[in-house]
């Protein structure tokens, strides 16, 4: 098992910028697949981006395409998702996971962060 934790969360103003990171400890961080999923009250959680770890491929969902940015960097175990052009729509609570497969369904992932709030104001 996988132990995650975020921070970087908060309150910003529509159209402005956060950067979320996620740290790792347990298994070998660079044999993860990194993402980041989010969810809104009464939403499904939604799939916003991943970092794969055999090439460092990213996959963005739909909604944040061109905004989001996700990283990693393997020697201090750590993934980022760099947040821009925020929309009150990105109000969520975004979650760090961790799994295996490379896939970016909620069941390819087996390890979970606790979740930090985002607040986009309009």
């Amino acid at each position: 098992q996988v132990q995650l934790v975020e921070s970087g969360g908060g309150l910003v103003q529509a159209g402005g910028s956060l950067r979320l990171s996620c740290v790792a400890s347990g298994r070998a961080f660079s044999r993860l697949s990194m993402g980041w999923f989010r969810q809104a009250p009464g939403k499904e959680r939604e799939f916003v981006a991943l970092i794969s770890w055999i090439d460092g491929t990213a996959y963005y969902g739909f909604s944040v395409k061109g905004r989001f940015t996700i990283s990693r960097n393997n020697a201090d175990n750590t993934v980022v998702l760099q947040m821009n052009s925020l929309t009150p729509e990105d109000t969520a609570v975004y979650y760090c996971a961790a799994g295996f497969t490379g896939g970016v369904r909620l069941t390819d992932f087996d390890s979970w962060g606790q979740g930090i709030q985002v607040v986009v104001s309009s």
